[in-house]
């Protein structure tokens, strides 16, 4: 009787690798999944699964930065999933050496790690603020990089070396490019739990930045489902190539928040708070996907609308469990 093919995870504490590895132990995988090594010995949205889930995945504390790390995580997986990444964009303002060591850095030890190890397929995480603001919509995997941010600086050059390492060295990796994803357990530096979770915790006067920019959300699992897809589907469809994964459709920061007023059924005013402004020549203004290269070499699409993703998220901020793992009442940087 063969065992169940083990797959490796980076990142794996967070909002999206949580969700990745739960979708995976779904799938049938045992799952070896790294988190970040911390004093408290925290697991991240990890330790929150179901023993079920739980009793499928190997957590193991570690560090993208240290190739010893990253060579043990991969050691005998059939598959990777790096998402390990530091991806707040203020704080990228603040601190760009440590995106560097992260994205980059982190990048090239799991890239050679892959390499030595015979790793049969990669599947490396990008992000749509590589594009900048768009320049032709919707936005293809040809539309230019124009990085704004240090954060989408560094994401470029991870993707870099991921495209150069497949054509120098034939590592089987595949880049994957998610538009803003959105969902239960996502930080609260991001627009939508910022919103929900203001509201979860009773304020009406919620606090934001600029209103105008637009974005193409996507549920979180769907999300999830688009790294299974590439993750799976056959070399010669996907390996050496890079795909995005969004809706095709954009809202706006101000109608996002009248929809979630909407959904959550209470009135809310906005107020711009000078502090969650980004440089304005770092500001990418309209980002909205096309990602049919995808559904056609994989089939994947999107299966919850913004609306039905908004109303699980709410569900998820108004447990007083969840709720109470976030600072509302601060600007999470």
């Amino acid at each position: 009787m063969t065992s169940a093919p083990l797959a490796a995870v980076t990142g794996a504490e967070g909002f999206i690798g949580s969700h990745l590895t739960e979708s995976l132990v779904a799938r049938g995988y045992r799952v070896r999944a790294m988190a970040q090594y911390n004093s408290f010995s925290s697991y991240g949205w990890l330790e929150t699964l179901a023993p079920d889930v739980l009793d499928q995945v190997e957590i193991v504390l570690g560090d993208v930065r240290d190739p010893g790390s990253v060579r043990g995580l991969l050691e005998g997986a059939d598959c990777a999933y790096h998402l390990a990444a530091l991806i707040a964009i203020p704080y990228s303002y603040r601190a760009p050496h440590s995106y560097v060591d992260t994205n980059v850095t982190g990048t090239l030890n799991v890239l050679e790690a892959v390499r030595a190890l015979g790793t049969p397929r990669l599947v490396h995480t990008s992000t749509s603020e590589t594009y900048g603001t768009a320049r032709t919509v919707p936005i293809t995997e040809d539309h230019p990089i124009n990085t704004q941010s240090p954060y989408a600086a560094s994401k470029a050059g991870g993707d870099r070396l991921a495209d150069s390492y497949h054509a120098s060295f034939e590592t089987p990796v595949v880049t994957l490019r998610p538009f803003n994803t959105f969902g239960p357990r996502q930080s609260m530096r991001a627009v939508i739990p910022t919103v929900i979770g203001q509201v979860a915790a009773g304020e009406r006067v919620i606090t934001l930045g600029d209103l105008r920019p637009t974005r193409d959300f996507s549920y979180v699992k769907d999300t999830a489902a688009a790294f299974l897809a590439v993750g799976t589907a056959p070399a010669e469809r996907v390996v050496g190539r890079t795909f995005n994964s969004g809706t095709g459709t954009e809202i706006s920061v101000g109608d996002l928040v009248a929809l979630i007023a909407k959904v959550m059924d209470v009135p809310i005013e906005v107020r711009e708070d000078t502090e969650r402004l980004r440089p304005a020549a770092s500001e990418v203004m309209r980002l909205v996907a096309d990602a049919s290269r995808l559904t056609a070499a994989t089939g994947w699409e999107p299966g919850h609308s913004l609306e039905q993703g908004l109303a699980h998220t709410v569900e998820f901020f108004r447990d007083p469990a969840n709720l109470a793992r976030y600072k509302t009442g601060i600007y999470n940087v």
